[in-house]
C-alpha cells in the first residue's frame, strides 16, 4: 500500500511539472473501485461465510483459500455484519486465524479480477424447450472458495457436440421445440401416419425408432447448429437452396415388414347400408379405447345395429372367430380345434357381412360338424376387449356424446337427441287429424341430410283415434307396427262414413241367448265387443295385403271390407262367442283358492288367462289366432286339472318357461309410452302359448315346431 502511495504521489509531481490537471480527490472515494483494486492483489485472502447451526456461538466462520478457516477480527468495522463474502488485507493466526481490515465485496468481482485462477465446472446438461438450446449447471471456485453455485448457462459454447446431439434428438427427433418450420409439421404427419399404421396392424416391428431418424438429420444438418437460434440462422439460407432438404420420405419411416400389412384389412372407413363411418385404431392393451373406434353420428343412430359391424374389419377377423371358438365351453370347444384353422376355413367359405357373425358361425358349425352351439354359450368375456369395437357417438360438432362397447345401451339415453333430430328434418312432412287418404305417395324410407349425414326415416300412418296423422319413425319396426295400425283406423273411419250401422245391425239381430252368451265377457257392452271385431276384421284384411301407401291400394282396401264386411264379423262373432264361452268355464277352474305348494303355478294360469282375453283381446288377436285360443284355454284346463297331483312337475315346467316369458313381457314394458309392439315381437307372443301346449297339454298339438331356443332366437331378434 505504501508503494502504491508513494507511486501515485510521484505520478501527481510528474503531472504537475507537465501542467497536466488530474483533478482534486472526490470528497467521496469510490469504495467498491477502490476494494475491487486491493481484491486484485488479495484474491487468496477471500472468503465466504459458512452456514451454522442455531445453537452454536461465538464469531461466524469463513471457508477462505485451500481449506482454511477464519473469522472476522474483533477490532474490525464488520464485526457483527457477517457479509456474505469479504476480502481481508492481513490474516493473523493467534489462538485461531482472524482476519483484520476487511472489506465486504460482491463475488462476480472476484470472478472477473480472477478470471485466469477460478475453475469452471458444469454438470446436468439438458435441453430447455423454452429456450430451445441445451443448458448446463455452472459451478465457479477460486482457490477452493465457490463464488458462483448453480448458474445456468449455455452449454453449446462448453460443449458444442454433445449440444449439437441434444438439439437434434429433442428438438428434431421428438419435437420438442416452439416453431413453425413446414418441415416439422410435414415430419410430423408423415410420422404419425407410419405410426398409425402399427395401430391398426397391432405390432410395434413396422416404424423406424429415432436413431434412424437422427442419423437423417445428423447426416444434413452441419456442425455448429447447437441450439434453435443457430439451426434458424442456418435455415433461413440453406431452404432456399434445398426445400426438400430436411422432409422425410414416407419409404424411411418404415421397415421391410410394413409391406406384410394390407391397407384393406385394416379400412380408414367403414360403409353400411349406404353410410360412411370413420374408423380410428389404437393398439395399448389395457386401454379403453384399445382397437377400433367407430364414429356414428348421433343423427343416424337408427340406421345402424351392433350386428352392422359384428364381422369387425377383415385384419382382426380371423383373431376375432378363433376367441370366440376358444370361449366356448369345454364340452363343445372340442369339435373346433385347432380353433384358427376352424377360423381360416370358416372365413375362406362364408362371405362376411351376409348376416350377423354369430349367426353365420353357428349355422357352418352345425353344417360341417353337426354340433349346435346354442347362442348363450358364446363367452363375450373370454374375448379381448380389442376384438369389440368401441362405439363413439359424436353430434354435430364433433364432439363426442357418448362412448362404449354396447351399441344399444349408448343409443337409450340419446334417443331423445334422436327424436328431436328426425323432427328437425321432417317437421315439413308431419301432418295430423285426417280422415281421408290426403298423403299422396308414401315411401317405405326417405332420406334426408342433416349436418353433413344422412338421415334415414320411416314415414307411417298413425292411429290418433278418431282420425289419422302422418309421422316418421325411427325404424323400419316402428314405421310397419304404427302403419298397420293408422291405415286400419283410417279403413274404419271410412267404412262409418259409408256405413255406420253395420255393428248395430249386427247386435239387433241376435237373439237373447246370443246377447247373454256375449255380454259375459271383458268388454262393457256388446257393443264394444262388436265394434272390436270390425276391427279384427279391419286388421286381418291390412295383414293380408301389403299394408295401403298410396290412395289407390287404400281405396282397394276400402272397398274389399264393404263388400263382406258384415259375413266376416258375423263369422268372428260366433267364433268369439265359443272363445268366451271356454274362457268363463276355465275361469271358474281358476277362481277357488290355492294351496301354498301350488300358488306360483295358479299365478301363472290366471295372468295367462288375463293376457289371453281382455278388453281389445279380439282385434289384439285376430281371426287366425282366435282359431288356436280353444286350445290355449284347453291347455289350462289340463294343467289345472293336474296341478294337485303333480305340483312339483309343474314346477319344473313352469321354470323353463319363466324366464321366457318374462323377457317377452320386459321387452313389451321397455317399449316407449304409445309405440305399438312390432311383428316379431307379436309373434314371441304366440310362440310362448304354443310352448305351453307343448309342456303341458303335447296331446293337442302345435301348427309348428316351438322350443325355448327357436323363442329365444326370436326374442332377441324382436329386440334389436
Amino acid at each position: 500500500v505504501r508503494e502504491w502511495q508513494d507511486f501515485e504521489s510521484q505520478l501527481r509531481r510528474v503531472c504537475k511539472e507537465m501542467r497536466i490537471d488530474v483533478g482534486l480527490p472526490a470528497d467521496t472515494p469510490d469504495s467498491d473501485a477502490i476494494h475491487q483494486a486491493l481484491l486484485s492483489g488479495l484474491l487468496s485472502h477471500v472468503g465466504l461465510l459458512e452456514e451454522r447451526d442455531r445453537k452454536e456461538r461465538g464469531p461466524r466462520e469463513y471457508l477462505g483459500a485451500r481449506g482454511t478457516r477464519f473469522a472476522i477480527f474483533p477490532g474490525s468495522g464488520l464485526k457483527g455484519k457477517n457479509p456474505q463474502f469479504l476480502v481481508a488485507g492481513e490474516l493473523v493466526e493467534t489462538g485461531r486465524l482472524w482476519a483484520r481490515q476487511n472489506a465486504a465485496i460482491r463475488p462476480e468481482w472476484a470472478e472477473r479480477i480472477g478470471a485466469h485462477l477460478v475453475k469452471r465446472t458444469h454438470s446436468e446438461p439438458h435441453w430447455s424447450k423454452k429456450r430451445a438450446a441445451v443448458m448446463a449447471q455452472e459451478r465457479v471456485t477460486l482457490y477452493g472458495v465457490p463464488l458462483v453455485a448453480d448458474r445456468t448457462v449455455q452449454y453449446g459454447r462448453i460443449d458444442p457436440a454433445l449440444s449439437r446431439e441434444l438439439f437434434i434428438r429433442h428438438a428434431l427427433v421428438h419435437g420438442e421445440w416452439h416453431t413453425r418450420q413446414r418441415f416439422m409439421a410435414e415430419n410430423r404427419r408423415l410420422l404419425e401416419e407410419a405410426e398409425e399404421l402399427e395401430h391398426r396392424a397391432r405390432r410395434r416391428d413396422l416404424v423406424v425408432d429415432e436413431h434412424t431418424l437422427f442419423d437423417f438429420y445428423d447426416a444434413r444438418i452441419p456442425e455448429g447448429v447447437v441450439s434453435g437460434a443457430h439451426f434458424d440462422q442456418w435455415w433461413k439460407t440453406e431452404r432456399r437452396q434445398r426445400p426438400e432438404l430436411l422432409t422425410f420420405d414416407p419409404a424411411m419411416l418404415t421397415h421391410d415388414t410394413a409391406d406384410e400389412v394390407v391397407a384393406s384389412d385394416y379400412p380408414r372407413e367403414w360403409l353400411s347400408d349406404s353410410l360412411t363411418f370413420n374408423l380410428s385404431y389404437h393398439f395399448e392393451p389395457g386401454a379403453a379405447d384399445d382397437g377400433v373406434t367407430v364414429d356414428v353420428p348421433v343423427a343416424t343412430l337408427n340406421r345402424v345395429t351392433a350386428d352392422d359391424f359384428s364381422w369387425h374389419v377383415p385384419g382382426l377377423r380371423e383373431e376375432l372367430v378363433a376367441s370366440l371358438i376358444r370361449s366356448l365351453p369345454k364340452n363343445l370347444r372340442v369339435s373346433f380345434v385347432p380353433a384358427p384353422n376352424t377360423a381360416r376355413e370358416f372365413l375362406a367359405a362364408v362371405p362376411p357381412g351376409e348376416e350377423p357373425l354369430l349367426d353365420a358361425l353357428e349355422r357352418y358349425l352345425r353344417a360341417t360338424t353337426g354340433v349346435h352351439v346354442p347362442r348363450e354359450a358364446w363367452d363375450w368375456s373370454k374375448v379381448a376387449e380389442h376384438l369389440r369395437p368401441t362405439f363413439r357417438v359424436v353430434g354435430e360438432d364433433g364432439g363426442e356424446q357418448a362412448r362404449g362397447k354396447d351399441l344399444e345401451a349408448l343409443k337409450e339415453p340419446l334417443r331423445p337427441q334422436f327424436a328431436a333430430a328426425v323432427a328437425e328434418v321432417t317437421a315439413d312432412t308431419t301432418t295430423t287429424g285426417q280422415t281421408t287418404w290426403t298423403f299422396g305417395e308414401l315411401p317405405v324410407e326417405q332420406t334426408w341430410t342433416r349436418a353433413g349425414h344422412d338421415v334415414r326415416g320411416f314415414p307411417a300412418l298413425d292411429d290418433e283415434g278418431a282420425s289419422v296423422g302422418l309421422t316418421v319413425c325411427g325404424s323400419a319396426a316402428e314405421a310397419d307396427a304404427r302403419h298397420r295400425l293408422g291405415v286400419a283406423r283410417l279403413l274404419l273411419i271410412g267404412l262409418d262414413r259409408l256405413d255406420h250401422r253395420v255393428g248395430q245391425d249386427i247386435v239387433d239381430g241376435l237373439d237373447n241367448a246370443g246377447k247373454l252368451a256375449l255380454a259375459g265377457s271383458p268388454y262393457p257392452t256388446v257393443a264394444e265387443l262388436v265394434e272390436d271385431c270390425r276391427r279384427a276384421v279391419v286388421l286381418d284384411a291390412v295383414d293380408a295385403a301389403k299394408p295401403a301407401r298410396d290412395e289407390a291400394a287404400y281405396d282397394a282396401l276400402l272397398a274389399g271390407l264393404r263388400g263382406d264386411l258384415e259375413p266376416r264379423m258375423r263369422d268372428l262373432l260366433a267364433r268369439v262367442t265359443t272363445v268366451l264361452g271356454r274362457w268363463r268355464e276355465v275361469d271358474r277352474t281358476l277362481s277357488g283358492r290355492a294351496e301354498l305348494a301350488t300358488l306360483p303355478s295358479m299365478t301363472d294360469m290366471r295372468d295367462q288367462l288375463a293376457r289371453l282375453v281382455h278388453r281389445g283381446f279380439v282385434s289384439e288377436a285376430g281371426a287366425g289366432q282366435l282359431q288356436r285360443y280353444p286350445t290355449w284355454l284347453s291347455a289350462i284346463a289340463q294343467r289345472r286339472a293336474r296341478l294337485d297331483e303333480q305340483p312339483g312337475r309343474d314346477r319344473e315346467q313352469l321354470a323353463r318357461i319363466a324366464e321366457l316369458q318374462a323377457g317377452y313381457l320386459h321387452a313389451v314394458e321397455a317399449l316407449p309410452a304409445g309405440r305399438p309392439p312390432s311383428a316379431a315381437l307379436r309373434e314371441v307372443r304366440w310362440l310362448l302359448e304354443e310352448y305351453r301346449v307343448s309342456l303341458w297339454a303335447q296331446q293337442l298339438g302345435t301348427p309348428r315346431p316351438v322350443s325355448d331356443q327357436r323363442i329365444r332366437k326370436a326374442l332377441a331378434a324382436a329386440s334389436s
